[in-house]
């Protein structure tokens, strides 16, 4: 427990329901529907629904969704990819005949079929109780009454105005007199609530089918994009199997590859053949060795992940003790690694995630996300709808599992998780932040499991993160540990921001819910 002589959050506990979002509004809006008797889809996707429209850097109908969801009548973990392919017309010869060698994060060509309203559909049909009306309705009412923006909110918001200003729809729908709303200020977004009272009238095929499809394809042809009607009639998200690693008695779920969760898994199982009982939560050992595994594994992660569809992915091979033995063999707990990986560059601090438990025993694990802050900075002028620039994680590469191909889905980084102990769940968290995802993810676990961390300390304790130029070490790690860790060959720096953001619950075997959330965001755990 915390000293409560020191600023702190306390854990939330309950046994009826459980919610934490990277909001309060939207944790509040989330707990009303399970009071109502709403289970923890319909909650989740409602909560979504709402940080859609007053998290708008963050996250976005225009973006995509990945869901991890415990059934607990049927004793089932579900895993859905909501993840958007890119269009037919895009492919690496296409871009290369016109001189393009990567895919730029303001680049129309960034711009892959959004998944997130196919995934809340499927989800909500399959899963949930309510209307796809229902879950719309707050953040209908939230984009036409209008929202307060929050602190961390405004802070991210201000540092994307150059962005912004650079495109007519952004520039008139999310910029006051060309700034960034400040902290406590009211927005509103009409256009944005037209598009979600379609939405709540014609459920998904208003988005995929009907007048917002021919608006997004109308906007994006004028940008250079390929982008057709069919790209959108035609899509669809899809369930996908579950794939888990075990750390220190736990089995952690990820969602399989085109998602960056396997990465997370190769991590934690590098870690595990280290013993941490004893070492310092916040010690120069500590994050040495987490450092020295983070390279290795996104090394695998940058190598060989992409969509299943259209590359081989050998998750088992990658997973397997002997391929995990040979990557441990090449850490020294003395000294940093010279071959660092070259991918972990891509980092950011934008996407929701958020985690939702209910009275029954269901339990999700959702991140809807438009990867860098505002996506593209692309905003529809009529539909309101910002635009996600997932694409910039293809590769521009032919013969890599990751280069662009029509109707294919690039590397994700957005990875919702779920553990088990004994075949129940455990713990339902996430992480945010881009590439860092894995790191926080395996930090979290390890506050949890190696340092008996409650659920609110793991998420407070500092972190760090390995880039390619440095290890950025947030100011609670003292400069006695970033003095080692530099003198051990890693070079290091502060970053400018918090490193990601993260929620979770943890249940216990009689059924209570510990709920923390992260204070580097605007969120809220709660309980009852």
């Amino acid at each position: 427990m915390r000293d409560l002589q020191f600023p702190g959050r306390s854990v939330a506990y309950g046994s009826n329901g459980a919610v934490a979002t990277s909001q309060q509004l939207s944790s509040t809006i989330a707990m009303e529907v399970l009071r109502h008797g709403g289970n923890a889809m319909d909650a989740a996707l409602t909560a979504s629904a709402a940080q859609c429209v007053i998290e708008p850097h963050n996250t976005g109908i225009g973006g995509d969704c990945f869901a991890l969801y415990w059934r607990a009548d049927q004793k089932k973990l579900y895993g859905l990819n909501g993840s958007g392919w890119a269009p037919a017309g895009l492919s690496d010869t296409f871009l290369l005949d016109r001189g393009i060698k990567s895919i730029g994060l303001e680049s129309v060509h960034a711009v892959t079929i959004p998944g997130a309203i196919d995934a809340w559909s499927r989800l909500l049909s399959d899963h949930g109780t309510r209307s796809f009306a229902d879950i719309l309705a707050p953040a209908i009412d939230l984009a036409e009454s209008g929202f307060h923006v929050h602190e961390r909110a405004a802070t991210d918001w201000d540092d994307e105005v150059d962005k912004l200003s650079k495109d007519d729809g952004a520039r008139a729908q999310l910029l006051i007199n060309g700034r960034a709303p400040k902290a406590g200020e009211r927005m509103r977004f009409p256009e944005l609530a037209a598009t979600l009272r379609i939405l709540a009238n014609e459920g998904r095929d208003g988005f995929y089918k009907g007048k917002i499809a021919k608006e997004l394809v109308s906007f994006l042809g004028s940008k250079g994009g390929t982008h057709s009607l069919a790209d959108f009639s035609e899509f669809e998200t899809h369930y996908v199997d579950p794939i888990r690693a075990h750390y220190r008695g736990v089995d952690l779920y990820q969602i399989p590859p085109s998602g960056q969760g396997i990465t997370a898994l190769v991590l934690l199982r590098i870690l595990d053949g280290f013993a941490f009982k004893g070492l310092d939560p916040f010690g120069p050992d500590r994050f040495h060795l987490q450092i020295e595994a983070t390279q290795l594994a996104y090394s695998v992660r940058d190598a060989f992940v992409a969509d299943p569809a259209f590359a081989h992915v050998p998750v088992d091979e990658l997973l397997s003790d002997p391929f995990i033995a040979s990557l441990r063999d090449k850490i020294d707990i003395k000294k940093a690694s010279p071959n660092l990986s070259h991918v972990a560059t891509n980092f950011q601090r934008d996407t929701i995630y958020l985690t939702v438990a209910d009275k029954w025993g269901n339990l999700c694990s959702f991140i809807n996300s438009l990867y860098f802050s505002f996506g593209t900075g692309m905003v529809s002028p009529t539909t309101g709808i910002t635009l996600q620039n997932r694409g910039a994680c293809f590769r521009v590469e032919p013969g890599h599992p990751n280069t662009v191909a029509p109707r294919k889905r690039p590397l994700h980084t957005i990875i919702p998780a779920m553990a088990m102990k004994d075949g129940k769940p455990w713990l339902s968290y996430g992480v945010m932040g881009g590439a860092y995802q894995p790191v926080g993810q395996a930090h979290v676990m390890q506050n949890l499991l190696d340092f008996e961390m409650n659920i609110q300390e793991a998420f407070d304790a500092p972190r760090g993160f390995r880039r390619l130029d440095s290890f950025e070490g947030e100011r609670g790690i003292t400069d006695r540990v970033m003095l080692d860790l530099s003198m051990r060959g890693h070079p290091v720096t502060r970053p400018g921001s918090p490193l990601g953001g993260g929620q979770g619950i943890i249940i216990a075997p009689d059924g209570t819910y510990s709920v923390g959330t992260d204070p580097r965001k605007d969120g809220a755990a709660l309980s009852y």
